[in-house]
């Protein structure tokens, strides 16, 4: 295998000028985006070219014959606004298939609005005219260290932040605005999925590395605010994921292999009317760090699916699955330093597997057409870790977590468009189950060197299933006034359960929300919205049972945020976009720990389980700022993008009083540069920056009593977020060839991240100094360490690495 590979890319640098027969080719179909019918006769550009085609009776079209390079392929028609897909690549190897709906013009009459149809690189909507990104499939394939990896592509939009700079760059939480990582929620085609990362924090959302496939992708649109009343359980944003569909007129596929993972896609035809897309990776992280000695050893498979069917001209089916298996260990390092024997001792292992299925159909009705989607989800986590590693001996358990769950639902909604006027409406059921057999020891008993006892054991263990309902409702409607000027959007929603105590009372989450744009002239735009949204307690939370058994926080109320926003868009260009956009929001009913009195929206930002303690929902919080972002679609060769965020984000714990919240990190700045040359070479460069993020200091004393048997310090949270890190910057630096033949594609990438070698600040780590060869704790007696730490010698490791991460991979394309 490994020979056919090596000389498959040899041959490609030997024959890469080869121009036999080297074309590709584009085909997609064409809808009405209100009302999903199909629209022939639409003119389909390859802009900067002669080659063109019109639609069929069917919407589909086909252009053949395209020297392979970039393009930006334009879609008229008359009686719809111009769009625009931008930086479109178009290989030998697969032929590219869109899905493109096309918006309908509501009147003629006001020249400025003809104008406004034209502007191609909005991404605002009637429903959503502000806090809103879209990113296409290749933004997200080229972004430099992005890795194909969604999660961190997201990172450089505006609002948006990571946990760079706090836990370490190697996570992909999602911070949008000050808001906590579990405030956001993802859905695939329609569908809810909870789970986007292998090795996900069960109660948070954030991980390692991504699950979603880059190459199923069409695009990715990012709502900030002004949420459609339809998402339910999002407080600070809503991810949606629209993917293509499989091409119809042949079967095709490709090979991505890295340092790091291997991954195969495939798609095709499986009927006249039936497409199908498929893939499956296999991490190799494992090896990479096996092989420079570190002591963590993550290792993971994920698997997607998509089928979709039409069923008549008026009807379709569509089926998706995608799901991971992870399983994170550890391995003595060959070479030992007080870095890695803390994480060897301190980080625990885990092994988790999810998946997310779902069947929808969509059928064209009068004036619009209807979605049902019926999908099932389920998550299982389980994490265990011994004193000493010494697995198995339960007298050194310091925690064991087997947990589930599991989710099915059934969702209904209407959409019509009558008169100008856009009517949607509908409902969810959901059956959720909850299963927890845990223990966590929180202090363990400790004695003097008399026998004396000076810290008894505080330990939480409870065998927790729980089952109840979920079901929400909503309706939006939206239309356009003052010929066009004005458009205007409402909604209102409301969630209710069958498991806390006020949770059946639709009325205490009545949710609603009102958007405005307004165009001040051909070029301007001014954006305002208004908007209150619901979060259920995170399952985690809800389980929880006392050490007798009681089910103590089946009190706690939905969290609430309140949204405020006004914005303006300017939009010089086809291919150019401003934004201003200044925003408050406002929370309620925030959960906070009844053991440590700290709000929950500080945590998430690490491995484990949030939420599993008894909980109070009287936290309050506050997040409030502004954002500039300029973007540039691809125009000849260059793409960019610049982003600036400044916010401030706060929460209260049990004494009610507002202090700087783990996510404030004040500046968030983003670059990102593209520029394509001849010959299919490609380079890109990004560049971050965020502000220092606060953090609690040690407590000393207790720390020292407990680190033996714990494995870490212990924080002084009557000092809670009083220290901040320095600021954190990188900047990563990507570089593409591709290679043509007949029927194949060769892509070589170099992905640097960090290629300046910035320093990572992350919290700082409390452990006991070691001797010489790191193979004992030195004590100030010169007697063997104590369980207590009395004779041991505090060290703080400062944890502020600097790495520079080289990736170099191919992508096959057949």
């Amino acid at each position: 295998m490994k020979k056919t590979l090596l000389f498959i890319i040899i041959s490609c640098f030997l024959h890469g000028n080869s121009r036999a027969q080297r074309q590709g080719s584009i085909s997609g179909n064409v809808t009405d985006k209100n009302l999903l019918n199909f629209i022939k006769s639409v003119s389909v550009q390859l802009e900067g070219t002669s080659l063109g085609t019109t639609t069929d009776s069917s919407g589909n079209f086909l252009i053949k014959g395209i020297s392979p390079r970039s393009y930006n392929l334009r879609f008229t028609s008359v009686g719809y606004k111009d769009l625009v897909l931008f930086n479109l690549v178009i290989t030998s190897g697969n032929e590219i298939n869109v899905t493109v709906q096309l918006e309908p013009i509501v009147t003629k009459l006001d020249e400025v609005i003809i104008k406004t149809s034209r502007r191609t690189a909005v991404a605002a909507s009637l429903e959503t005219p502000l806090s809103v990104q879209r990113l296409t499939t290749e933004e997200i394939r080229s972004n430099p260290g992005g890795n194909f990896d969604i999660s961190k592509v997201i990172q450089a939009l505006p609002g948006v932040s990571g946990t760079a700079g706090t836990v370490g760059s190697f996570r992909n939480d999602i911070i949008i605005r000050g808001g906590a990582p579990n405030e956001n929620v993802y859905y695939l085609d329609g569908i809810e999925i909870p789970v986007i990362n292998h090795f996900a924090t069960q109660g948070s959302a954030g991980g390692p590395a991504g699950i979603l496939n880059v190459s199923f992708l069409e695009d990715v649109k990012l709502s900030s605010s002004a949420f459609d009343a339809r998402y339910d359980n999002a407080l600070s944003s809503v991810l949606q994921f629209r993917q293509r569909n499989g091409n119809p007129n042949r079967f095709q596929g490709n090979i991505r292999l890295s340092a790091t993972e291997l991954a195969g896609t495939f798609e095709g035809p499986l009927s006249k009317n039936t497409t199908f897309l498929a893939s499956a990776r296999r991490s190799y992280l494992q090896l990479l760090f096996k092989a420079i000695d570190l002591p963590i050893r993550p290792n993971y498979w994920d698997f997607q699916y998509k089928i979709n069917h039409r069923i008549n001209k008026k009807t379709t089916l569509t089926l998706i699955g995608v799901g991971a298996i992870d399983d994170f260990t550890f391995a003595a390092p060959r070479v030992a330093t007080p870095e890695k024997l803390y994480v060897l001792d301190a980080t625990f292992p885990i092994q988790q597997w999810n998946y997310t299925v779902g069947i929808s159909l969509r059928k064209q009705i009068k004036n619009g057409f209807w979605n049902m989607a019926i999908s099932r989800n389920m998550f299982d986590n389980e994490i265990e870790k011994f004193d000493d590693n010494d697995e198995g001996n339960e007298a050194k358990r310091r925690i064991g977590i087997f947990s589930q769950e599991i989710e099915n639902k059934f969702r209904f909604d209407v959409n019509k468009t009558i008169n100008g006027w856009k009517v949607s409406y509908g409902a969810v059921a959901q059956y959720v189950k909850s299963n927890n057999n845990n223990f966590k020891r929180i202090r363990k008993e400790l004695r003097d060197q008399s026998g004396v006892v000076i810290q008894p054991e505080v330990s939480e263990r409870y065998n927790s299933n729980i089952s109840f309902w979920r079901m929400g409702a909503f309706a939006q409607v939206s239309k356009r006034f003052l010929n066009n000027r004005l458009g205007v959007s409402a909604g209102v929603r409301s969630d209710a359960n069958t498991f806390t105590d006020d949770g059946i009372n639709p009325l205490a989450t009545i949710s609603p929300r009102i958007s405005a744009s307004y165009v001040l002239a051909d070029k301007w735009t001014l954006n305002a919205s208004i908007g209150s949204y619901s979060k259920i307690t995170p399952y985690a939370i809800l389980s929880f049972r006392d050490n007798n058994g009681i089910l103590v926080n089946k009190d706690a109320d939905y969290t609430q945020a309140n949204h405020y926003v006004i914005g303006t868009e300017f939009l010089p260009a086809t291919t150019t976009r401003f934004t201003f956009e200044a925003f408050y929001k406002q929370y309620s009913n925030v959960p906070v720990s009844v053991r440590d009195g700290i709000s929950l929206s500080n945590l998430g930002g690490d491995f484990g389980v949030i939420g599993n303690e008894d909980i109070i929902t009287t936290g309050k919080g506050r997040s409030y700022g502004f954002e500039l972002f300029a973007q540039q679609k691809l125009t000849k060769r260059f793409f960019g993008t610049v982003s600036y965020t400044f916010l401030v984000s706060r929460f209260s714990g049990s004494d009610n009083k507002e202090i700087a919240s783990a996510w404030d990190n004040r500046h968030l700045l983003s670059f990102i540069w593209g520029y394509k040359f001849n010959n299919n070479w490609e380079l890109g460069l990004k560049f971050r920056y965020q502000g220092g993020a606060p953090f609690t200091p040690f407590d000393l004393p207790a720390s020292k009593l407990n680190y033996l048997t714990i494995g870490t310090g212990l924080l002084n949270y009557t000092q809670l977020n009083n220290e901040r890190l320095a600021a954190f910057h990188a900047s990563d630096i990507r570089i593409d060839k591709k290679w043509n033949f007949k029927k194949t594609t060769l892509n070589l990438f170099l992905d640097i991240t960090n290629w300046y070698n910035a320093k990572n600040p992350a919290y700082p780590q409390y452990t006991f100094q070691r001797n010489a060869d790191n193979t004992n704790f030195l004590t100030t007696d010169g007697q063997p360490i104590r369980q207590n730490g009395s004779n041991a010698i505090p060290f703080i490791l400062a944890n502020d690495d600097a790495s520079v991460i080289p990736t170099i991979g191919f992508i096959i394309e057949f």
